[in-house]
Formats: C-alpha cells, sequence, structure tokens
C-alpha cells in the first residue's frame, strides 16, 4: 500500500476519537464537525479494508483489527507530535491561555503560597483555575491539567503522582469530652462518625485504618453526610462528630489543639494526590511548565528541570 497524506490524517482523527472516547469530543480537540470526524474514520476504515470501530447510539468501541492498528500506529504518532513540540519549545516560551482543574487543598495549602513565583517565572502564561467536580470530564470542560485526590482509572488520560498525604481520624475537644475518646478504631461503632462522598462512587469512603501490615476495616455510621472538606472539618471542629480527614493543611488545627488525632499509633493508611491531562503525548510548553511547576512544589527537595 502506497503511503499518502490521507493516511497519517485518517490514523490522526482515530486517535483522537480513541483518546477522547466518542466523535463530538474529538470534533472539538480536532476543530472539526462530528460528522467530519465519522466520515474519516469511515474513509480510513475503507482504505485499509478493515472494520476499525463498532459504533453505537451510546459508545464507542475499536474491534480487535481497530485495537491493534491503534497499538501499533501510536507510538509512531506520538514521535511525530513529540519531534513538532520539541522544536517548537525550542523556538518559543511557554504562553498562552492555560485552563486548570484544581483540588481545593491542593490550591489553597500548596499552590497558592507558591502561585508568585510561576507568574513571575512564565509572566506569558494567563492561568484560568476552574472548580469542577473530581469526576469531571476534562476534555468536555476544556481543561488542560487537573490535580485530583484518589487512585485515576486507567484511559487515554496522563497521570503523574504528585503526593501522597496521611489519612488522619480526629474530633474536637468538645466532642471528646461528651462522648468520650475512643482508644482503638474498633470503639468507633458507637460514636457518631461523619460520612464523607466519594464523587467517583457517589458512596461515601470506607473507613481503614493500617499499622504496618495490618489492616482494618470498621463500618462505621453517623447523622452527617458531606460532600465539601471545608464543611466536614468546620463541623467536625464543632463537636459534631469524628471524622476521617486528609493532612494536607492539618497542622495549624492539630497545632492548636482545635482538632485531635485519635489513633496516631495507626500511621498508615494514605491517600495519592495526581496531576492528570488529557492525552497520552507530549504536552505543550505551557502545559509542561505548569506541571513541572506542581511536581516542583509538591516534592521537597527536588529542583526544576535546568537548575
Amino acid at each position: 500500500m502506497g503511503f499518502d497524506g490521507r493516511l497519517l490524517s485518517g490514523m490522526t482523527v482515530l486517535a483522537a476519537v480513541v483518546e477522547t472516547g466518542s466523535f463530538t469530543r474529538a470534533a472539538e480537540v480536532l476543530g472539526l464537525s462530528a460528522s467530519g470526524v465519522s466520515r474519516a474514520v469511515t474513509r480510513l476504515e475503507e482504505r485499509i479494508g478493515i472494520r476499525l470501530l463498532d459504533r453505537s447510539t451510546r459508545a464507542l468501541h475499536l474491534t480487535d483489527d481497530g485495537g491493534r492498528l491503534y497499538q501499533l500506529a501510536a507510538p509512531h504518532l506520538s514521535g511525530i507530535e513529540e519531534a513538532a513540540n520539541a522544536v517548537s519549545r525550542s523556538a518559543t516560551s511557554a504562553r498562552g491561555i492555560l485552563r486548570v482543574g484544581l483540588n481545593p487543598l491542593f490550591s489553597g495549602h500548596v499552590l497558592a503560597p507558591r502561585i508568585a513565583e510561576f507568574t513571575e517565572r512564565y509572566p506569558e502564561i494567563e492561568l484560568v483555575s476552574v472548580a469542577f467536580p473530581d469526576n469531571a470530564d476534562l476534555v468536555s470542560e476544556g481543561i488542560d491539567v487537573a490535580v485530583r485526590f484518589g487512585p485515576q482509572p486507567s484511559s487515554a488520560m496522563t497521570s503523574l503522582k504528585l503526593m501522597e498525604t496521611r489519612v488522619l481520624t480526629v474530633a474536637a475537644p468538645g466532642y471528646l469530652n461528651k462522648h468520650g475518646t475512643p482508644r482503638h478504631p474498633d470503639e468507633l461503632v458507637k460514636h457518631d462518625c461523619m460520612q464523607f462522598i466519594d464523587p467517583r462512587r457517589g458512596r461515601p469512603f470506607n473507613w481503614e485504618f493500617h499499622r504496618g501490615k495490618e489492616v482494618r476495616q470498621i463500618q462505621t455510621q453517623g447523622r452527617l453526610t458531606l460532600t465539601d472538606p471545608n464543611t466536614m472539618v468546620g463541623a467536625c471542629i464543632a463537636g459534631a462528630g469524628i471524622a476521617q480527614v486528609l493532612a494536607l493543611g492539618m497542622a495549624p488545627l492539630l497545632e492548636s489543639g482545635a482538632l485531635l488525632e485519635l489513633f496516631p499509633d495507626w500511621p498508615g493508611e494514605t491517600f495519592p494526590l495526581y496531576l492528570i491531562r488529557p492525552s497520552r503525548r507530549l504536552p505543550p510548553a505551557a502545559v509542561q511548565a505548569f506541571i513541572d511547576f506542581c511536581v516542583e512544589i509538591s516534592r521537597p527537595g527536588r529542583k526544576r528541570p535546568g537548575h
């Protein structure tokens, strides 16, 4: 089969469909219409003589042949884009509008104290922080980079772990004076434990306790079920119950005595913080600049590239 530009164009469109999950989202990424994307995939199928996608009203799925073609071709497409981006970055500084979706704990306690450094370092980047749920779709929301807590599902997204933060079980002195202090996680079944909704599952997180290789799961219950961590911390300070919180940003409350950690001898449970973006390919210069900065401020002692 002789090579022509239509084959490369068709493979690029197919890759966009696979990575975004739909013709409509691929069209947004490529600047085409959804019907134009569909026609491009159909022409590619006709040119190579195999069906690449199973289409239904609800979803698109690669056929076995389509999956094999994508796996073989994707590295070559990435190589072309990496070469173009490398040349572009060597001649162009990081610039433009960068839309980011940030977990509020990371944004408030890690990024905000250092954000002036980023704006001084990259004066031609306009940073737009967008509030959106942890389970929102990055492509449809137009997000270049997101920072989220919790394990990230395998997908066409690129993910990078920034840090691990401990899970703490805390209560206010007022609550403990009134209801007693549990000495072991098993005693939590007798207490009012505030529940926090996992946005990806739509139901409360399980309460776990880790000590070395020992892991205990406790079936807790309480009268408050919340979706906002700041509300939960505020309610806990007010004595509404016992809560499990992430250690990030909690030091001032623990040092002041507003909250007390209940089980410091069970220190092993942690929760990961990830940086994700909607493509596995090499990012533009502005995106890479923000990624490098987030890594730098999340991992003390790490030198930024080139320093």
